[in-house]
């Protein structure tokens, strides 16, 4: 598996707020490695995700994921890949607040059309291994910011994801804290063979990571955002 954008291009708004997001852009993400983003606000970081997980279509260029461009796919086409081959953890981590740390797995599971009873072992094995066996039943409003994105990181994988894009994982998060996600993340991409893509600014996630992506000089100059 393997994920390679060629030739990308991206605007967002419409009359004197359009803008260039991604202009021209190339670049390759292997399998079983960790690949950090880099540059400053408004290089194209996010756009790059939300293009590469069929979130968004670029005007131009290609977005192959193992030789198939999906930005030609359909709408339901690219629907069932985002379900079936793609996970997210976003920023805030996205959880719900009413739910424990093992009901968010399954409510993200009974979105696919798997029966919460057939993963709930699954789920409950992803959480052990990110660290929260003891906090199964826990509130995502009873737990701390890390703990928070451990859980968006053992939801992402409970589908196994041939892809897994990650937005800003330590944004939130103490330097400890932020360390433990980091090297949370490297392990799983490598235990689970998925191509992983980070969004950063920091530091921390661009030492651990197997590959750095700087969209500064990636792509000819623009005035792009994220």
């Amino acid at each position: 598996m393997s994920l390679e954008l060629r030739d990308v291009t991206v605007t967002l708004g419409r009359g004197e707020s359009r803008t260039t997001a991604l202009r021209g852009l190339d670049a390759d993400f292997a399998p079983r490695a960790l690949t950090a983003l880099v540059g400053p606000s408004g290089s194209g970081k996010s756009t790059l995700l939300a293009v590469a997980g069929a979130l968004l279509r670029p005007d131009s260029g290609r977005v192959l994921l193992s030789g198939r461009d999906i930005a030609r796919l359909t709408a339901a086409e690219q629907a069932r890949l985002r379900r079936e081959r793609v996970g997210y953890v976003f920023q805030s981590g996205n959880l719900l607040s009413g739910l424990t740390a093992c009901e968010q797995l399954l409510a993200a599971a009974s979105v696919t059309g798997r029966s919460p009873r057939a993963v709930r072992s699954r789920a409950e094995e992803l959480l052990t291994e990110v660290g929260l066996g003891h906090r199964l039943r826990h509130r995502a409003d009873q737990l701390s910011g890390g703990e928070r994105q451990r859980i968006a990181i053992a939801r992402a994988l409970l589908l196994e994801p041939e892809l897994l894009l990650v937005d800003e994982p330590t944004a939130a998060v103490d330097r400890d804290r932020a360390a433990g996600i980091v090297d949370l993340l490297a392990a799983t991409t490598r235990r689970h063979g998925c191509v992983t893509v980070v969004a950063t600014h920091d530091p921390v996630v661009v030492e651990a990571a197997d590959h750095v992506v700087d969209m500064a000089r990636t792509q000819p100059a623009a005035h792009p955002r994220d």
